[in-house]
C-alpha cells in the first residue's frame, strides 16, 4: 500500500484545481480576461486559470469567499491578491495576527498566513462576479477536499451571503450542523454547534461595492477578525 503525506495530498488537490476545465463558460471568460488584460497590467502575464486555496495547511480557521477577481486573483494566481478587496482583507488579517504583512501584491511577495486558510466557492473568475449554481456545484468538491485536509479545523469565516449560505449547506450535509436550528446571514452572525463541530462567522464581502459605499467599514471588518482571533485563542 502506498501512503501519501499531507503535503502530497495538497499538491495533488491543487493540481486538480489548476487544471480543471469543467465549466466552459468560466474557462472561456477567465482566458479572455487574461488575454485582453487591464491597461494598468498590460505588461504582466495573467494567471488565467483556476485559483487554488492559500494559507496555513495546519490552519484551524478557513475563510470562504465567492470567486477570484478578474484582475486580482485571475491575474496573480493567489486568493485575494492584487486588487482592492485583497488590500482590505490582508490589512485586517495582519492587524489581527493572522498574516505576517498587510500587503498582497503577487505570489512572490512573501505573504504568509498563520492559523488561517483562504478558499472560495468558485475557483474561476465569473462574468459580472456571478457564478451559476451549477458552476458553484462543480467546484464544491475542491472546497470539501480542503476542509477534509484541514484536520484541526474549528471554524469558518464566510465572506458574503452566498458563501455563508453554501458553507452552511455544506456543513448541514456533512451532519456537522443542525438544520432545524436555522441560519440567517447578517454581518457578524455567529453560529456554533452543540457537538463541538465547526462554527460559522459571517461577514460582508470586502468588495469595493461594499467598502467604498461604507456598507463594510474598516472597524466592522476588524471586529470580525478580532472575534475570529478570540475564538482561535480559546481553542488552544
Amino acid at each position: 500500500m502506498t501512503y501519501t503525506t499531507n503535503q502530497e495530498q495538497w499538491d495533488l488537490l491543487n493540481s486538480k484545481i489548476i487544471n480543471c476545465r469543467k465549466c466552459p463558460r468560466l474557462v472561456s471568460w477567465r482566458e479572455n480576461v487574461a488575454s485582453i488584460k487591464r491597461r494598468a497590467f498590460r505588461s504582466e502575464k495573467y494567471w488565467g486559470r483556476p485559483v487554488p486555496g492559500f494559507g496555513d495547511v495546519q490552519a484551524k480557521i478557513i475563510v470562504v469567499g465567492l470567486a477570484p477577481g478578474a484582475h486580482g486573483s485571475n491575474r496573480t494566481g493567489r486568493m485575494f491578491t492584487g486588487d482592492k478587496s485583497g488590500q482590505f482583507l490582508y490589512r485586517a488579517l495582519y492587524q489581527a495576527g493572522f498574516a505576517n504583512q498587510p500587503i498582497s501584491i503577487d505570489r512572490e511577495d512573501g505573504l504568509k498566513l498563520n492559523g488561517l486558510f483562504i478558499s472560495a466557492l468558485c475557483r474561476c473568475v465569473p462574468p459580472a462576479n456571478k457564478p451559476t449554481k451549477d458552476e458553484i456545484r462543480n467546484c464544491r468538491p475542491f472546497l470539501e477536499e480542503e476542509i477534509d485536509l484541514l484536520v484541526d479545523l474549528i471554524g469558518f469565516v464566510s465572506l458574503g451571503q452566498i458563501a455563508f449560505s453554501e458553507t452552511s449547506s455544506l456543513l448541514i450535509n456533512k451532519s456537522q450542523f443542525n438544520k432545524s436550528k436555522g441560519t440567517k446571514f447578517f454581518h457578524g452572525a455567529f453560529y456554533s454547534s452543540e457537538n463541538g463541530n465547526p462554527w460559522i462567522l459571517a461577514s460582508y464581502h470586502p468588495s469595493q461595492q461594499n467598502t467604498q459605499t461604507g456598507r463594510l467599514t474598516v472597524m466592522m471588518f476588524e471586529q470580525i477578525w478580532n472575534e475570529a482571533r478570540s475564538l482561535l485563542d480559546k481553542s488552544k
